[in-house]
C-alpha cells in the first residue's frame, strides 16, 4: 500500500469520491447536484454505467422488484413496460438518467480503486486508481454494492474441461447453446431465470442442484397504454400507484418477523410446485426443507415447468469432478457435457470481496481488520475509525422484502446531510461514535432473533457462524424514520 502510494503521482483534488456508477452512484451524484455541489468524481471500474445491470445480461434478466419501486422516486419513469422490469430496460432507464442529468462528465471509467489511506493530519482521503494514479477527496462513497464478485466454486478436474464455462454475469453471449449439452450449476435467483429460456435451444439441460429454492407466482402483466399515458399525465396517480406497490412489499415483513404466519405462504408456494410440476419425484426434490423466507424467496412462473421437459434433468447428487468432456456427480454418472454454467451468484460478505482493496482508517485501522468478526456500520453507511468514509447498502441494510432503491435514496439524503453539516460547522470530517455503532449493532442482532432468517438455514445473508450482516431486520419505513434527520450527537466532528 505504501509502496503504491509513493509511486503514483496526485492526479486530482475532488471534495466526494464517489466509488461505482451503479444506481447508488448515480443517486448520490443527482442529489449532490441538487444541492448545488459539483465538486465530486464517480470512480467506475468498467467502461459503462449501470453496476448489475450492466454485468447481468443473461437470458431472462429481470428484477424481482416491481418497475415503479426500482426506480428513483425523483427520476420517475412513468413508461415501464410491465410489472417486473426485465433487464434491458432497467439499462435503458440508467442510460437515460445519466444522460438527462449530463453525469458522464464526472465520471472515470476503467478506474479501479487499489487503496484509500485516510490522512488523520489534513482529514483527507488518498486513494489510489488501478496501482498508480492518486486522488485526493475529503468524502468517499462507497457506491460499488455487495453483487459484483462472482462466487465460483471449486471444483475438482475444472481446469481439465475443454468446453465452454462462463459465469451468468459474464455470459457469453458469442456462444451458440443451440444443440449442445449443457450444465447449469446453482438455483439461484439468476438461475431460475435462465434456465427457462435456454432449455427449449439446448439438446439436453442438466441442472445442478444442492439446494431447493423458494420460488413464488411472478405478476407478468404489462402495462396499458392508458396506464402509461396516466402516469405522465397525472404524478399524484403514478405516485399512488408507487405508494400502493411500498405497502404492498412492506406487509410482508409480518410473516418474516412471525415464522407461523409464514407456514401459509410456504402451503401455497407447495401447492405451486405440485401444480406445475408434472413429476412428483422431481416436485419433491424441487421443495425446500427449510422454512420459506430462511432464503431469498424468488418469483417466476417458468421456472418449475421447464422440469416438464424431456430434455431437462434436474440432479441434486453433489459433483465429485469435471473431465475433459463431462460431469460426474458423487453417485458416478457420468454426463457429457459442451458448455458449464455457473449461477452460483455472487461473494456477499464484505471481508471476502474486498481483499484486493486495502482501507486505512484512523490510527492505521484496516477495514478488513476491523470487520475480522464480521462486517459492522452505523445504519450501514458510517463506521467507527474511518471519518467522512460512508457506504450504501453497507452491513445490515440488504432488503429481502422491498426495493433497495428505498434504502439507497434514504442512505444519500443521510449522508448528505453529513457532509453539510461538516461544511456548516467549519470542522473538516465526522465518524461516529465508537459506543453508537456499538449500541446500535447489538439491538441490530437481537431484532433477528424469532425471524425466519434465523429459522436454520445457510443463506448468504449470514457470515460463517449464523451472524446476519446483510439484512435490514424490520420495516423500511422504521430506517427512514430513523435516517430521516442527522442526530449530531451521534458523531466525533474533527479538524
Amino acid at each position: 500500500m505504501q509502496d503504491a502510494v509513493k509511486n503514483s503521482t496526485l492526479n486530482q483534488k475532488v471534495k466526494i469520491a464517489i466509488i461505482g456508477a451503479g444506481f447508488g452512484g448515480i443517486a448520490t451524484a443527482i442529489r449532490l447536484l441538487q444541492a448545488n455541489i459539483h465538486d465530486f468524481v464517480i470512480i467506475e471500474k468498467a467502461n459503462d454505467v449501470g453496476g448489475t445491470w450492466r454485468e447481468n445480461q443473461y437470458p431472462g434478466a429481470a428484477c424481482d422488484v416491481q418497475s415503479h419501486m426500482y426506480s428513483l422516486s425523483y427520476v420517475p419513469k412513468s413508461d415501464w413496460s410491465k410489472r417486473y422490469a426485465e433487464a434491458p430496460e432497467i439499462f435503458s432507464y440508467i442510460q437515460s438518467v445519466i444522460k438527462d442529468y449530463d453525469l458522464k462528465k464526472y465520471i472515470k471509467f476503467n478506474q479501479e480503486l487499489s487503496s484509500a489511506r485516510y490522512d488523520e493530519q489534513n482529514c483527507r482521503w488518498h486513494l489510489v486508481l488501478n496501482g498508480q494514479d492518486q486522488l485526493e477527496a475529503q468524502f468517499v462513497i462507497f457506491a460499488n454494492g455487495p453483487l459484483h464478485i462472482p462466487q465460483i466454486p471449486k471444483i475438482k478436474g475444472i481446469e481439465k474441461f475443454k468446453g465452454e464455462v462462463f459465469h451468468s454475469s459474464h455470459w457469453n453471449h458469442d456462444y451458440a447453446l443451440q444443440g449442445k449439452k449443457v450444465a447449469s450449476i446453482g438455483t439461484g435467483g439468476s438461475a431460475i431465470q435462465y434456465i427457462p429460456e435456454i432449455a427449449p435451444e439446448v439438446d439436453q439441460l442438466y441442472v445442478f442442484q444442492r439446494t431447493a429454492a423458494w420460488v413464488i407466482p411472478r405478476d407478468e402483466r404489462a402495462y396499458s397504454n392508458l396506464d402509461k399515458k396516466l402516469f405522465a399525465k397525472f404524478d399524484w396517480y403514478r405516485k399512488l400507484h408507487r405508494a400502493r406497490l411500498y405497502w404492498s412489499n412492506e406487509s410482508r415483513v409480518m410473516p418474516i418477523v412471525q415464522p407461523k404466519m409464514m407456514k401459509i405462504g410456504q402451503k401455497l408456494a407447495e401447492l405451486f410446485i405440485r401444480y406445475q410440476v408434472k413429476d412428483k419425484a422431481v416436485a419433491e426434490k424441487l421443495t425446500p426443507n427449510y422454512t420459506m423466507g430462511c432464503k431469498r424467496i424468488l418469483v417466476s412462473n417458468k421456472y418449475f415447468p421447464t422440469f416438464n421437459r424431456q430434455n431437462v434433468e434436474l440432479v441434486t447428487d453433489a459433483i465429485q469432478e469435471i473431465t475433459e468432456d463431462s460431469i460426474i456427480s458423487r453417485d458416478g454418472k457420468n454426463r457429457k457435457i459442451d458448455c458449464l454454467i455457473y449461477g452460483t451468484g455472487f461473494i456477499t460478505d464484505p471481508r471476502i470481496y474486498l481483499k484486493s482493496f486495502e482501507c486505512y482508517g484512523e490510527k492505521g485501522l484496516e477495514l478488513k481488520q476491523v470487520w475480522k468478526d464480521g462486517a459492522e456500520s452505523y445504519y450501514g453507511m458510517s463506521t467507527k475509525g474511518f471519518p467522512n468514509f460512508f457506504q450504501l447498502l453497507g452491513p445490515n441494510t440488504v432488503l429481502g422484502h422491498n426495493s433497495v432503491i428505498f434504502m439507497i435514496e434514504s442512505q444519500v439524503n443521510y449522508i448528505l446531510q453529513l457532509i453539510q453539516t461538516v461544511d456548516r460547522t467549519h470542522t473538516q470530517a465526522v465518524v461516529v461514535k465508537d459506543q453508537v455503532q456499538d449500541l446500535f449493532n447489538e439491538k441490530i442482532q437481537d431484532q433477528f432473533q424469532g425471524t425466519v432468517w434465523q429459522s436454520g438455514c445457510v443463506s448468504w445473508y449470514q457470515q460463517d457462524g449464523g451472524k446476519n450482516f446483510a439484512l435490514w431486520p424490520s420495516y423500511t419505513w422504521k430506517y427512514w424514520l430513523n435516517t430521516l434527520k442527522v442526530n449530531p450527537s451521534d458523531y466525533r466532528f474533527l479538524g
